[in-house]
């Protein structure tokens, strides 16, 4: 069997698997960001704890109700989305006009909040998930060995990703929201509820956030830190793809989570810090991100 570099391609690949679930769950969650953001001009510190809260809500459906899988992967991102609507409603939208920075210092304190409640709830120590029978094993692929529910991970992120995208960029509601952004008292005046179209986006990412949790569910332990250690790099990730940029959030999210997985066999040391030197290098030389707009 060949050697890359000396690395033998098990543990390559393996890695870029890896890298690959990573980048899945960084597409997801910093599309869920680019929306509220580029959409609605929020910079939502919570979606981490939302992203928690999607793999909680799918733990407790399976443990105090027995709901599967499969109707966890679909409840989890209602029942968050719904908590989003609520804080949207409630608070967010009493800081419509005001600068982005009180937004951030909610958010931020809204994190806080969630991460504390389950802290104190469930303790620091992870929860189990089973895999789901259906999803369960995998396939040689002679090169490596491909979990099946890896394997799903990446095929869900793509297609929610590509369907969201889609959706704002394609369809004609896409375009009320779009329009909204720009100039919402000329859309109000064509009889479109602009505050309830606002209200429903920011629910919606914060589902996208959900759906990444309950994703990752069976992956990694269901603890209350989980998204505290997943939201710094994602932001780095919106930054680096251009903040409100929704195909910068998915191209750039499934692309470090891959470097960041090569990094791991080459240069192990640097594996956790690529991803912000990469966001460094990137705003000396565009400082509007890989996708953005200058202002």
């Amino acid at each position: 069997m060949f050697e890359l570099l000396g690395v033998p391609p098990q543990v390559l690949f393996g890695q870029l698997l890896l890298g690959l679930i990573n980048g899945s769950f960084y597409a997801v969650l910093s599309l869920g960001l680019a929306i509220i953001f580029g959409l609605l001009n929020i910079i939502n510190f919570a979606h981490g704890a939302q992203y928690m809260m999607g793999a909680f809500v799918a733990w407790m459906l399976l443990q105090y109700a027995g709901v599967s899988y499969w109707w966890a992967l679909l409840l989890a991102p209602l029942a968050v989305g719904a908590t989003g609507v609520v804080i949207e409603r409630l608070l967010l939208a009493r800081l419509r006009n005001v600068d982005h920075l009180y937004g951030l210092l909610l958010t931020f304190g809204l994190a806080l909040i969630i991460q504390g409640v389950f802290r104190n709830q469930y303790g620091v120590s992870g929860l189990p998930y089973g895999i789901p029978a259906d999803l369960a094993g995998g396939r040689n692929l002679g090169f490596m060995f491909l979990p099946n529910y890896r394997a799903w991970v990446v095929l869900a992120s793509l297609a929610v990703c590509l369907a969201t995208w889609f959706v704002i960029e394609r369809t004609r509601l896409g375009a009320y929201l779009r329009a909204a952004t720009e100039n919402p008292t000329l859309v109000q005046a064509f009889g479109i509820n602009v505050p309830l179209l606002v209200t429903l986006t920011y629910g919606f990412g914060v589902a996208l956030a959900a759906f990444a949790g309950a994703l990752a569910a069976p992956i990694y332990s269901v603890n209350p830190n989980m998204g505290a250690d997943m939201i710094i790099v994602v932001f780095a990730v919106v930054v680096i793809g251009g903040m409100g940029s929704i195909l910068g959030s998915i191209v750039t999210g499934f692309a470090l989570g891959i470097v960041e997985g090569l990094t791991k066999v080459f240069y192990p040391e640097a594996s956790s810090t690529v991803i912000f030197v990469i966001m460094i290098l990137v705003l000396l030389v565009k400082p509007a991100g890989l996708f953005g707009r200058a202002a």
